[in-house]
């Protein structure tokens, strides 16, 4: 009888903490002096060394596949973000350029596409739905122009995982900061 007890309270008590954790999970923050940048990024993502490619990446240690990175590109010195375009055209350079290349068997589409202002900065936040030929992803990113470069932060997971993770990847893009 007191086992029977102990295990209800244990379930009773599991229920209410479970029903207590936010959808957010913690974020961490990663900062780079050097190019000039920062942002948050989840909990228990690990760095991945990369070379010829993004600035830096993170994932998710469990969810492999969810991962954000940031990519660096030259531009002219003078150019600001809106010399590029307005947000839907620099989000739609940015799918044939990098998100879905031709040749590369993807496919994106541009589902949303906004301006902000940030400490005097400009970013435009850009989301995607990806076809990948066995996969579908949602890619968030926040685009930014400072001192001659071009910052792109990504974060992207499988669209199955999206409405689990959106509140949090959100966060991350609406964090990302040029300097």
């Amino acid at each position: 009888m007191l086992k029977r007890i102990a295990a209800i309270l244990l379930v009773v008590l599991s229920l209410t903490l479970t029903g207590c954790v936010s959808k957010v999970t913690g974020l961490k923050s990663f900062v780079d002096t050097g190019d000039g940048y920062q942002f948050l990024y989840p909990n228990g993502w690990l760095p991945v060394a990369v070379s010829n490619g993004p600035d830096v990446v993170f994932r998710d240690l469990i969810q492999q596949t969810e991962n954000v990175s940031v990519v660096i590109s030259q531009v002219a010195k003078d150019k600001t973000l809106a010399d590029l375009g307005t947000p839907t055209e620099v989000g739609y350079k940015l799918s044939k350029s990098a998100i879905a290349p031709s040749d590369s068997g993807r496919e994106a589409e541009l589902v949303n596409a906004e301006a902000r202002e940030s400490r005097a900065k400009n970013y435009y936040i850009l989301e995607y739905a990806v076809k990948l030929p066995n996969q579908e992803r949602h890619n968030l990113a926040s685009v930014a122009v400072s001192r001659g470069k071009l910052f792109t932060l990504n974060v992207s997971t499988t669209e199955e995982r999206w409405p689990k993770v959106k509140e949090a990847f959100e966060k991350v893009v609406k964090s990302f900061s040029v300097y």
